[in-house]
């Protein structure tokens, strides 16, 4: 981890920095890579992945240990006075503003999320590094392929990591009903989600309450 320079009470907020493709290993020597990263705050880790329901598509986890992501570093952000229950209640508000069928690889995926939490509690953005990749996306959206540009990363926690070979995958894989099932054990609700008025499986819906 970075060193906590500047760190004085509060409770510390962290980046936590996932491989998403072995491929990061050359990559990441030139700042470039493809990550997944999640926010740790109050001993939980939080992050905002793709499913096909307009509900909330924030997650939570144990701290660097995101199933279906390679672990690669952590990024200390600061601190935040907010308490627990404080906290808790700030997450569910922002999950709010990221349902799962909102997921979109260049213009909001996991790390604008993750940028939107220490925005919000440190007055500081993620490190450029990243998120590169929306970045330069966004800027040629143009030339990249139509299925990139209109299609959202159905990737939750369970699903495996992906190799050289499942590049392709990352516009396309669809979650499932059985990952439904163990993706619902970790999402978080929304304060200002309705969730009897959206047509979702009990076993969601069920957790959503």
């Amino acid at each position: 981890m970075e060193a906590q320079n500047g760190s004085c009470g509060g409770a510390p907020v962290v980046l936590n920095v996932y491989d998403l493709t072995p491929m990061n290993n050359y990559l990441y020597w030139f700042g470039l890579g493809i990550f997944h990263s999640g926010i740790e705050v109050h001993g939980m880790e939080y992050g905002f992945g793709a499913h096909q329901f307009p509900a909330s598509g924030v997650f939570e986890v144990e701290p660097k240990s995101c199933p279906g992501f390679i672990y690669r570093r952590s990024v200390w952000m600061g601190t935040t006075d907010l308490s627990r229950a404080e906290f808790r209640s700030f997450i569910e508000n922002l999950a709010g503003k990221y349902n799962g069928n909102t997921y979109h690889l260049i213009s909001k995926n996991c790390n604008h999320f993750t940028d939107d939490v220490c925005k919000s509690l440190t007055k500081k953005s993620i490190p450029g590094w990243v998120n590169r990749l929306a970045r330069v996306g966004s800027f040629f959206n143009c030339l990249l392929p139509e299925s990139i540009q209109v299609s959202t990363v159905r990737h939750v926690p369970t699903q495996s990591a992906f190799s050289d070979d499942d590049m392709d995958s990352v516009s396309s894989s669809v979650l499932g009903d059985s990952d439904l099932g163990e993706l619902d054990q970790h999402l978080l609700p929304s304060s200002t989600a309705d969730v009897h008025s959206i047509d979702v499986p009990p076993n969601l819906a069920k957790d959503l309450l």
